[in-house]
């Protein structure tokens, strides 16, 4: 098996970066934090830990601080990166078994899904996101089973060819634009269940529920108005057939 490397963005992370860098080191070769200008004490952290740490001066967003980090990892020589979060939402012990099914299908973009558990997601989390999985499976010409997962496998391959932008107003845009370009350059989606906790007191979601969802319904939009609205990728991701 190649190498593995780890990548997990962190805005503000002090409560939960440690525990994660603990928690998921045994199960990867290289892990690389990026400190997306945190103001509180994650870099002191950082810099305790045997991770490498890139640093951004001012807070860029999670989709600049993914990509700055996947990058990185593919210019280093990776194959394959994972990404998972930084508020210990994840259980790192799940790694082994994305890397297995990334093993297994080279060609395919691996995604942590909760839904396998769906009484785990709180209610209102769990309604918008099947509506998420909807429009971007239709997007993406394929069902999806948990558009919104951070828990997963980019192909190097993707990571050079993929073109998707990274502004601050894409923060919680680019993990769903990623899956419907990736479809379009012919990576399947290929869901792994995984273990999900909401802790309770954790730091409330960097998320902005209005302007975030605008982001993404006006990304999604462009998506399929380019293609003529698709009506062969509704019928897949309403029938939940996967090109082979």
């Amino acid at each position: 098996m190649a190498e593995s490397w780890l990548v997990v963005p962190a805005y503000n992370e002090a409560a939960t970066i440690r525990t994660v860098v603990e928690r998921a080191r045994p199960y990867v070769d290289h892990l690389v934090v990026v400190n997306d200008g945190s103001t509180d004490s994650t870099g002191d952290i950082l810099a305790e830990l045997p991770v490498t740490v890139l640093t951004h001066d001012s807070n860029r967003g999670k989709a600049a601080s993914l990509w700055h980090g996947l990058t990185h990892a593919v210019s280093q020589g990776a194959e394959r990166v994972l990404t998972l979060d930084g508020d210990d939402q994840h259980e790192p012990a799940d790694i082994p078994a994305l890397l297995e099914a990334a093993e297994r299908h080279p060609d395919r973009r691996i995604v942590g899904s909760r839904f396998h558990d769906p009484s785990v997601i709180p209610k209102g989390r769990r309604r918008s996101n099947r509506v998420a999985n909807f429009w971007i499976g239709w997007a993406a010409g394929q069902p999806i089973e948990d558009s919104q997962s951070g828990f997963r496998v980019y192909p190097a391959e993707l990571i050079r060819r993929a073109k998707v932008p990274v502004g601050r107003d894409r923060s919680f845009v680019f993990e769903s634009e990623i899956i419907i370009e990736a479809a379009r350059l012919g990576f399947a989606y290929h869901p792994v269940p995984i273990r999900v906790r909401y802790r309770v007191g954790a730091r409330p979601s960097h998320f902005k529920p209005v302007m975030d969802i605008v982001h993404i319904t006006r990304m999604v939009a462009c998506r399929l108005w380019g293609r003529g609205f698709d009506p062969i990728a509704l019928w897949r991701s309403l029938r939940g057939r996967r090109p082979s």
